[in-house]
Formats: structure tokens, C-alpha cells, sequence
């Protein structure tokens, strides 16, 4: 397994590194086999198409993260449908999605996500601006900032991949030692999840490696 490996040629233990399995576009059938076979974490994009899938598989005991861009009019389904989001990028989003969260329903689990290579493109707080973000994030009453995620432009230089994704980790450290206490590095796709592992990542979010390629 490709984590294994990872983890232990960085000299972590695999079980540091949670599998997050991207399954934007596919159908419920789809991650009613993954899960049959032991995955309980998966990734949507997509509000409408990932809320279908919550309640369509709400009998598996599944752990469903919104990893997508998110829109104000949508927050209210993300708050009650998902046990984490992953991209958070500004106060407005995260403020609607505490207010919106059912006060039956635990915290909801965030990340603020970082744009580490500076796509005009790609959505996520610059690196200058994420410590006043999170300081503000963690300080809402129904969310509970865990960590900081990363989407970093594509590249198959792995020297250029080890250094987007050690900018991530130095960040978390510096939050932390701010007064932050943040124990996920949400980095790592199918492409690159060797250099997120090795530089420190907590969850990789992988699709193809998984599920195939997307038609």
C-alpha cells in the first residue's frame, strides 16, 4: 500500500496517516463496495451530489468531509450532512456554517484551506492572512478547528511538492505556537501523496488510486 510505504520511508507510522477517499462523481453503489471493503472516510466536492450520497448510504455509519469550494447558500446543508469541511477560506463561510450546524449534532470538524502556490485560480486564504482567520474560526461555537489543507498546483517536480507541503506544515506550527492546538494536515492526492506523508500530511485525499479514473 502505497501509505505504508510512505510512512515508512519518511520513518512515520502509517497510522498517522488517514485515508481519505475522494468520491466526487461516482455513484453510491461505488462507495458502498469501497466501504464494503473497509473504507469509512470518503470526500465530495459537490453539495447536491454529496448530500444524495450522505442520505442515501446514512445506514453505513460512514464519516462524510466536504472538500469543495463552498457557497453561502449552501452552507446550511454542508453544517448538517457533513462530520468535517475541509475548505474553509474565509469567516463569512465559517460563521454560517456555526450558526447553521444542528446543536444536537457534535462540532463540526474544520480545516481552513491555504493557497501554498498562489493560483489566482484556486480557491484558499493566502498564507499572510491565515493566522487572523484562524484565531477566528477556532473562537466559533459549533465548529472545532482541526487543521489547515492544501490543494497545490500540480507539478511533477517532487522537490517543488515536499516544499508547497512543508510551507503547510510550518504554518500549523506556527498556529500552534500561537496558541492554536492543530493536529491535521489535510495534503496529498493521488499524484503526490508520497511528498505530503513525508512532510508530515495526516490525511490524504485520494480518488483515482481508488476508484479509477473519472470518464
Amino acid at each position: 500500500m502505497r501509505i505504508a510505504a510512505a510512512a515508512a520511508a519518511a520513518g512515520r507510522d502509517a497510522a498517522g496517516v488517514r485515508l481519505l477517499a475522494v468520491s466526487k462523481t461516482w455513484p453510491a453503489d461505488s462507495v458502498r463496495e469501497a466501504a464494503a471493503a473497509g473504507q469509512r472516510a470518503f470526500g465530495e466536492n459537490y453539495v447536491q451530489e454529496g448530500v444524495a450520497k450522505v442520505e442515501a448510504l446514512a445506514g453505513l455509519g460512514l464519516e462524510w468531509h466536504f472538500i469543495g469550494p463552498l457557497q453561502s447558500n449552501k452552507t446550511r446543508l454542508v453544517a448538517n450532512h457533513f462530520a468535517w469541511v475541509h475548505s474553509i477560506d474565509r469567516l463569512k463561510i465559517a460563521e454560517r456554517l456555526s450558526e447553521q450546524r444542528d446543536v444536537h449534532l457534535p462540532p463540526l470538524e474544520v480545516c481552513i484551506q491555504v493557497n501554498v502556490s498562489g493560483e489566482a485560480s484556486k480557491g484558499g486564504v493566502a498564507p499572510a492572512d491565515a493566522e487572523a482567520l484562524a484565531m477566528a474560526v477556532a473562537a466559533l461555537p459549533r465548529l472545532r478547528l482541526r487543521g489547515l489543507m492544501a490543494i497545490p498546483e500540480p507539478t511533477a517536480d517532487v522537490a517543488l511538492q515536499r516544499a508547497r507541503f512543508a510551507s503547510l506544515r510550518g504554518l500549523r506550527d506556527r498556529l500552534n505556537a500561537a496558541g492554536l492546538a492543530l493536529d491535521t494536515l489535510s495534503m496529498g492526492m493521488s499524484d503526490d501523496l508520497e511528498a505530503a506523508i513525508a512532510e508530515g500530511a495526516t490525511m490524504v485525499r485520494v480518488g483515482t488510486a481508488i476508484f479509477g479514473a473519472r470518464a
